[in-house]
Formats: C-alpha cells, structure tokens, sequence
C-alpha cells in the first residue's frame, strides 16, 4: 500500500513539473542581461535589480514589411526583445498582412496565442491532434475587433481574405513561445529529412519531395 501511495504522489509531482512551462518569478523582475555569471533564472541571468531602468521593458514596434512570397510578416516582442519579460511568462507578436497574405500553418511548442484583429478580415484556423483517430479542422473569419484562441502547440494559421492590408496581435502564454513552420521544417531541415521517410509519410512519389525541397521556404517570422 505505501508503494501505491508513493507512486501516486511522484506521478502528481512529475505532471506538476511537466505542466510548468513558465514557472511563476519570486522577485519582482528578473531582466535578463548577456552574461556569464550571477544570478540564473528561466535561462537567462539577471540585471542587477539596482541598475534596471525603464528601458529594459520597453520596445516600439514598426509596421511589417510583407513584400515577400508569404504577403506576411510577424514581428515578435519576446524575452530577446524585451529583456524585462525575462521570468513574467508572456509575449507577444505583431502580424502584418498584405492583400491575401498568409502567416502559413506553424505551432508554438510552449504557449497558448491569442489573437486580436486590430484592422481588416481574417480567415484563420487550427487543427486537432490525431487523438481519437481525427484532426479536426476549427475556422473561422474575422473581422476588426474579433478575438480567436489558438490551443498550445495545435498547427494553425491566418490569412487575409480582405481587399486592403490587415494588422493582428498575438499574446502568447510563454515568455519564449517558439514556432515551427510546418512546411520549413519538414521540407527545409538541415540536414535534409531523408526522402524515404517523406515518401512514405506522404504516400507520393520521390519526385514529388525532390521539388518540395527545391522550393526556397521563406520564414515570415
């Protein structure tokens, strides 16, 4: 029984730890500073709290240049743009969209988004797991003052479906979300994933991922 118990408790306390993505801060800040020793927090070191000044929260953020093959661009603001976020278990991005400009399907591995139209319509959407053998597709369009949820590490998108440019913002639940662009990283990885494991994924021919590889994959973020 006392075995039963203590394998009861060590699962509650790994799941506790593996749902801890950013763990709460104990001080007030902790802004993080390119050195090489002192205090270490959520991978970063610290600022001496007596040498912080307003700056280090502080960024401005200038419109997107879409002029490229996505017709998008994200610009983020986390915990590399603002060393004050270091520890505080948020982020955000600017999304910029030309007409019929798309930010492709990617997945953040460490942070819930969500995403406010600030001008133009959006069709945007994400996809299930396979859990319970389906991958269901959630979308919906939206227009300027529209809110719309991104479940953490789900694959999902926004596209312009507008006539005029379009502009969103994303908070993320982690001071370092990530992102994976799904066709970057299984198309354009270096070293390249071998086409005997992509042609039998995708159930097609060599030739098919030949040119899917060929293809320059722009990163929009």
């Amino acid at each position: 029984m006392k075995a039963i118990h203590f394998l009861v408790a060590f699962l509650a306390l790994a799941s506790s730890i593996a749902f801890a993505y950013d763990p709460s801060p104990l001080q007030d800040f902790c802004v993080a500073i390119n050195e090489k020793d002192g205090v270490f927090v959520n991978g970063k070191f610290c600022k001496d709290p007596k040498l912080v000044k307003a700056e280090d929260f502080f960024k401005h953020v200038e419109p997107g240049n879409t002029d490229n093959k996505l017709g998008s661009k994200v610009t983020p603001v986390a915990v590399t743009e603002i060393p004050g976020l270091n520890t505080l278990g948020i982020s955000l991005a600017r999304i910029d969209f030309a007409p019929k400009g798309l930010n492709p399907p990617h997945t953040h591995p460490r942070g819930t988004e969500i995403l406010i139209v600030l001008e133009g319509t959006l069709y945007v959407g994400f996809v299930t797991s396979n859990q319970n053998d389906t991958n269901t597709l959630f979308t919906k369009v939206l227009n300027k003052g529209d809110v719309f949820v991104f479940p953490i590490g789900l694959i999902h998108f926004q596209q312009n479906v507008g006539y005029g440019n379009a502009i969103a913002i994303a908070g993320l639940s982690s001071q370092n979300p990530g992102v994976i662009t799904i066709a970057n990283a299984v198309f354009g990885a270096t070293p390249p994933i071998s086409s005997d494991v992509l042609t039998k994924a995708f159930q097609v021919d060599k030739s098919v991922i030949d040119y899917l590889e060929k293809q320059f994959w722009y990163d929009n973020n």
